[in-house]
């Protein structure tokens, strides 16, 4: 596989047509589906492990941007403004394969994580919890709901060094 960088980019990116369902569905033209708000989620895992880091979402911009620079760049829903991944921290996801469903509307980018972590609280994934279900779980009430437990064994990094 080569890296990223190694292609000059197209200047003009055009995603296919959605009006015919059968080629949206099993076809070979990448004609991606952005919900009423323009977004797409997008899953980014680790190449290498095959681990879900986190799950973010892009609009037409930034997927066009994380086409070309072959870095990924989301939208951030909270700022209403494209987000470069790392681009504050230095851990940048190298995007190494995007694969799309088959309805088009949401994506999953192989990346090679680059630094200690993606996530911003520290841990080298946003999934870095787990919730108990079927024989674990256990009696709750209003004042003692439903726990969480650590799936990881700390933090990766300090985020207060990095972010500030």
């Amino acid at each position: 596989m080569e890296s990223p960088s190694s292609n000059p980019t197209p200047d003009i990116l055009v995603f296919g047509s959605r009006a015919d369902r059968h080629a949206v569905e099993e076809g070979l033209v990448f004609a991606p589906k952005f919900d009423e708000h323009g977004l797409i989620p997008a899953i980014a895992t680790d190449v290498a492990s095959g681990a879900v880091l986190m799950v973010a979402y892009m609009n037409e911009e930034s997927l066009r941007e994380t086409l070309r620079r072959g870095e990924a760049v989301y939208y951030s829903r909270s700022r209403k403004t494209l987000w470069h991944k790392g681009g504050s921290s230095g851990h940048v996801q190298v995007v190494r394969e995007i694969l799309v469903d088959c309805d088009q509307d949401a994506l999953v980018l192989k990346v090679d994580q680059k630094g200690p972590g993606c996530c911003h609280v520290g841990y080298t994934g946003c999934f870095f919890r787990g919730v108990p279900f079927g024989a674990d779980l256990p009696e709750t009430t209003p004042d003692n709901p439903l726990p969480l437990h650590l799936t990881e064994a700390g933090k990766a990094y300090d985020p207060k060094a990095v972010y500030g």
